[in-house]
């Protein structure tokens, strides 16, 4: 299970609001690359695929495709404020290591393939 916190979930549905189409939700996934290895990815989509796993949290629906649904499995993900501005923090109990960013990570069974320019 993957748990969006209410400011992440506030957040995101703010950033859907100012996007144009229908029938929104948030796909969540993984793939390879980051300095670690396997990177996060976190966007809008209208498009469900045969083997999606979704959800839905508080209103807000979320598709995890079939391959990133293991890596993200007890995942948090929370939007923070700061005077610096605001971002998404994801807390990841898989991950064995993460970049000092926070954007990539990799498993005790999957080590991805880290991008060649970190």
């Amino acid at each position: 299970m993957i748990t969006i916190t209410e400011s992440a979930n506030h957040r995101i549905k703010e950033m859907m609001a100012n996007e144009s189409g229908n029938q929104l939700f948030l796909r969540l996934g993984v793939q390879g690359g980051g300095c670690t290895g396997l990177s996060y990815g976190m966007g809008f989509d209208s498009e469900r695929k045969e083997d999606d796993e979704a959800f839905e949290t508080d209103g807000l629906q979320v598709v995890v495709d079939a391959d990133s649904a293991p890596l993200l499995q007890g995942v948090t993900i929370d939007y923070k404020q700061n005077m610096m501005g605001g971002g998404f923090t994801i807390d990841n109990p898989n991950a064995i290591a993460t970049c000092g960013c926070g954007q990539s990570f990799r498993t005790a069974t999957n080590a991805g393939a880290p991008s060649k320019d970190c």
